[in-house]
């Protein structure tokens, strides 16, 4: 008798659980740690910045907004790259290991913005406004550089965190799996509120106290710690590649849906009233309201 691909893939997971030391709730602390460093680096630095582009790059309030404007547009899209990338080719731990490394280069290079004199124009005479430089194109490409490495990299750890978390501590032979990812979900979404909460106040009463340098060394310290802290429990991590990639499955629909697209729908009073589905899933009849 020929098994169903759904029984199978089921099977498999729980093999891979069985079979295995890995994950399990010692993977916690790293999986937890690494988002919680992420989130206070990153979102402490959204705060303050547009009084660092005013101040320190001389840019206008309408100028600083569309560059905030446009980085936190990008940094929204590169997830849905990010999990294309996850679930298709690479797997979560690499998306999320590359997604560190290339925020922390890119907070790396924001530093160096605030460290470095000659990353941005000359200080402005307070006496008068008119003298104040404009910031050169290799100032901007530092600057531009770092912001999108940051939104790069955050397009590979935002959409993987939660869904690797849950891998490390599902197990269909426990019958305690429900309550522990509701557990872990719990955990986790406090974590992220308690970052958002120091990012907000803690890392920008630093920057506003003790300037750009110590203020931005801070969340690259902080993104130093996520990467690390990640690296330290890759030996005891679950690592699940993808199957297949998206794009096959995605197109397999599209062809289906072309071939069969002068059929009728079935009726409703039909038995079981749907076109196709796996042994055991719930049993959803298409509608004629859409």
């Amino acid at each position: 008798m020929e098994k169903n691909p759904c029984d199978q893939m089921k099977h498999g997971e729980e093999e891979k659980h069985l079979t295995t030391k890995l994950g399990g709730l010692k993977t916690m602390p790293f999986v937890i740690s690494t988002e919680t460093f992420e989130k206070v680096a990153s979102f402490g630095l959204h705060a303050n910045m547009i009084l660092y582009l005013i101040n320190e790059y001389h840019m206008s309030n309408a100028k600083g907004a569309n560059v905030l404007f446009l980085w936190s547009a990008i940094s929204n899209f590169m997830p849905i790259l990010g999990a294309f990338l996850s679930d298709s080719f690479l797997g979560r731990f690499r998306v999320i290991a590359l997604g560190t490394f290339v925020s922390l280069l890119g907070m790396s290079l924001l530093w160096l913005t605030a460290a470095l004199p000659q990353a941005t124009p000359p200080q402005c005479n307070g006496l008068a406004t008119e003298s104040c430089a404009s910031p050169k194109a290799a100032q901007l490409a530092l600057l531009f550089s770092s912001l999108a490495l940051m939104s790069i990299g955050a397009g590979g750890i935002r959409p993987c965190a939660l869904a690797f978390g849950a891998d490390q501590l599902y197990n269909p032979s426990n019958p305690e799996n429900k309550r522990v990812l509701q557990s872990f979900f719990n955990w986790y979404y406090a974590s992220v509120g308690l970052s958002l909460m120091v990012s907000i106040t803690v890392v920008v009463y630093i920057q506003d106290a003790a300037g750009w340098v110590i203020g931005f060394g801070v969340p690259a310290g902080l993104m130093f710690l996520s990467t690390v802290m990640f690296l330290l429990g890759s030996p005891l991590y679950i690592k699940l590649m993808p199957d297949k990639s998206l794009f096959t499955s995605f197109a397999q629909v599209m062809v289906a849906a072309w071939q069969n697209k002068h059929l009728a729908l079935p009726p409703m009073e039909s038995d079981p009233g749907i076109w196709y589905y796996h042994k055991g899933s719930k049993l959803i009849a298409p509608t004629q309201k859409l």
